[in-house]
């Protein structure tokens, strides 16, 4: 079984590739994030990295760790930063098999591995959903494909997705056997966006 810190590295450094190729005149682009542009995304991005990874090094329950702030003056840089981090947390040692307090998560503790499943799937989605507001391609390699569509299935399809600030809305029919557009539409995704 792979490990899920390596899923998640690897879906974070697709993350920053695709950040890479941002520039200041896409900032106000909308995204397939309802009501949100790629500056918002971005921002909403890099605090998450910066949450789970004091989460990680037993910080988590600071709220003040998980509310996004202005874009930094170089934010394509900032961004690396922030997923080295988190990355970074993920590997030291013992961090898997601690419990993660998430702030976000009603400043609930869940076991490490899970807490990392969490983000992972969160960073396939919003590299997604970065690549499509800059009009990229995003292709999930097939050894993260099935662990991703098997993390995103397990997420209820709930009254909890119509709630403001949800991070995943209703779920979408699926007419696909393709893992990313089942993990899209599954959290509430249009694969199809912005058409």
């Amino acid at each position: 079984m792979t490990d899920i810190r390596d899923l998640d590295r690897r879906a974070v450094e697709t993350s920053v590739t695709i950040v890479s190729r941002l520039t200041a005149a896409d900032l106000d682009r909308p995204t397939p994030c309802a009501a949100w542009t790629v500056a918002d995304l971005l921002a909403h991005m890099t605090v998450q990295h910066h949450g789970f990874a004091a989460a990680a090094r037993g910080h988590g329950g600071d709220p003040a760790l998980w509310t996004p702030r202005p874009l930094a003056a170089d934010p394509v840089k900032a961004y690396a930063e922030a997923a080295e981090d988190v990355v970074a947390a993920f590997h030291e040692p013992g961090a898997a098999d601690r419990g993660f307090t998430l702030a976000e998560f009603e400043g609930r503790t869940f076991p490490g591995a899970m807490a990392m499943s969490f983000h992972f799937i969160d960073y396939v989605v919003h590299g997604w959903d970065a690549a499509r507001a800059l009009g990229l391609p995003y292709t999930l390699d097939d050894d993260l494909a099935e662990p991703a569509l098997a993390i995103a299935l397990a997420v209820p399809d709930d009254g909890q997705r119509r709630t403001p600030g949800s991070p995943f809305r209703p779920a979408l029919a699926a007419s696909t056997r393709d893992p990313l557009e089942r993990i899209l539409t599954h959290l509430g995704r249009s694969p199809s966006w912005p058409g």
